[in-house]
């Protein structure tokens, strides 16, 4: 009995060494096979890049651990016909709210914050227009787009103010929802995250990013600023379809409101980023170091609250948000990604978790098209799952959009009122009108022509009916119209336009003119 015991146990202990043999085997041809999965992937991204008109695209691929792949195409500088490379800088914008996150789940782990603690226990000069969310936000609150607040970016936008200034202005804004009420993008609050770390910390968020992040990573050629950017031997200059053409457009400094998303950098540097993330907070040849512990990077990966977004396809799931992560599925699979946008460029960064894949897509033209298309595609080739026309379905999306545009550009020039003219001569609306939060317009007439400076743009005000005017200039940044306001004494006392659409017109006082002993 005994002896046939120990023989059964040795028949398994063989059937086991020789079942684990095959499946190292066939994990390892599996591996082998990827770049064979790619066969083709090259010509499939020049069609596609061709087709949108992108002027340069950067892509790099990680798989069990390691690079697979790192590709660059097209142009970093039309003119002068430079090409990209994996080197290449692009503005990553919103992917950069991924590392702020990080940034204050470090902290968390050396016990120095507590996500569900009041944001005023670190920050007690951090003050909203409602004064009970002012006290009930939590740090967790800040890096999951629930707030209650919209995302009210032409108050930053181009603005002169520093990060404390605009930081101080947050108790001027209006909410739209209640705290925690629903998903609601905003950037300013991730700028708020930012400024909580460097009051934690004691240092910028810039430099405790990368001491604790950049550099233990080896992202040597990442940096916080466009300005940094454009001294580097190797980076992408920004375009923009602009009255149908491609064009370079001006680089937008975004450095007061960093955290949410100035950070620039290449598919190299980004793929050491996503196998930190995938490797659960571990780097390393061996993954013998840690950033950031398992647990507190599974919380920043985990849902948050429900992305109310209507599913269009079969192959997509419902989606949600962790901390600065978007998290949804593509075809039955994990995937936790998200993406950035700033003047001139389009960002993705996208990991499947559980089959241990990770996409970088960095390019040089603003709402560009083309990454979702090209991450599917690699998702589809590396899971051996049958192609889907992921353009095809892009490029319908794309023309309704353009469609329903159009169909509201036709809606508001039903409203206009033909034949009407202001009701004051235009010497009378010059001046400067002011908001608490979103600061100065400065009306001025030039000959016949009203025109508008708004923190660093300027408008033409072109008269739409009687006191309202439409804003325009080569880029349209501001697509809303402008009306002034005529006080009880018949003069016009102030300016109001929808800067933010989720809640009512944003109204800009005039100032009182200057005493002429001041002017001179």
């Amino acid at each position: 009995m005994i002896r046939k015991r120990i023989i059964t146990k040795l028949c398994l202990v063989v059937v086991f060494a020789i079942l684990s043999f095959f499946i190292q085997i066939s994990l390892a041809r599996q591996k082998n096979d990827d770049p064979a999965k790619l066969k083709g992937f090259d010509e499939f991204a020049e069609k596609i890049i061709a087709e949108h008109k992108v002027p340069g695209i950067a892509i790099s691929i990680v798989k069990d651990g390691q690079v697979l792949y790192a590709q660059g195409f097209g142009f970093r500088d039309v003119k002068n016909g430079l090409n990209v490379t994996p080197d290449t800088l692009f503005a990553i914008g919103s992917c950069t709210k991924a590392l702020t996150a990080t940034t204050m789940g470090i902290l968390v782990d050396e016990g120095k914050l507590e996500w569900d603690k009041p944001v005023r226990t670190y920050l007690p000069a951090f003050m909203l227009s409602d004064l009970i969310v002012t006290e009930q936000m939590k740090a967790r609150d800040l890096v999951c787009h629930r707030s209650g607040l919209p995302r009210h970016d032409q108050m930053w936008y181009k603005s002169p103010l520093s990060r404390r200034e605009l930081f101080d202005r947050l108790r001027y804004l209006e909410f739209s929802r209640g705290l925690r009420e629903t998903y609601q993008y905003n950037n300013l609050m991730f700028m708020t995250a930012g400024i909580l770390v460097e009051t934690i910390a004691g240092t910028s968020w810039e430099e405790f990013a990368r001491q604790r992040i950049l550099v233990p990573l080896g992202m040597n050629e990442t940096n916080f600023s466009v300005e940094d950017s454009k001294k580097a031997a190797d980076f992408a200059l920004p375009y923009q379809e602009v009255t149908s053409k491609i064009e370079q457009i001006p680089f937008c400094n975004i450095d007061a409101i960093a955290p949410a998303g100035s950070i620039n950098s290449n598919v190299l540097d980004m793929a050491k980023w996503v196998l930190l993330n995938l490797n659960k907070g571990k780097y390393g040849e061996k993954g013998e170091k840690q950033i950031i512990s398992e647990a507190t990077l599974a919380q920043i990966h985990s849902p948050q609250v429900v992305v109310p977004d209507t599913v269009k396809y079969d192959e997509l799931f419902y989606g949600s948000y962790g901390m600065a992560w978007r998290i949804s599925a593509y075809r039955g699979h994990l995937i936790v990604s998200h993406g950035g946008a700033i003047d001139g460029f389009s960002a993705t960064v996208s990991m499947m978790p559980k089959d241990h894949i990770g996409i970088v897509l960095l390019n040089n033209l603003e709402d560009a098209p083309i990454n979702s298309t090209l991450a599917y595609n690699i998702y589809d080739r590396l899971l051996g799952l049958s192609p889907i026309d992921w353009n095809e379905r892009v490029k319908n999306d794309l023309a309704k959009s353009k469609a329903e545009a159009e169909k509201k550009k036709a809606e508001r020039e039903k409203d206009r009122k033909p034949g009407t003219k202001p009701s004051h001569p235009l010497d009378d609306y010059v001046g400067e009108y002011e908001h608490p939060a979103y600061g100065m317009f400065a009306i001025k007439k030039e000959g016949d022509q009203l025109k508008a400076d708004f923190h660093s743009m300027t408008f033409n005000l072109n008269h739409f009916h009687y006191d309202t005017f439409d804003l325009k200039n080569d880029l349209a940044s501001i697509d809303q119209p402008l009306t002034f306001v005529i006080d009880p004494k018949g003069n016009i006392g102030s300016l109001m336009i929808k800067l933010e659409p989720a809640v009512k017109e944003i109204v800009f006082l005039r100032k009182p003119p200057k005493p002429e002993s001041e002017k001179k």
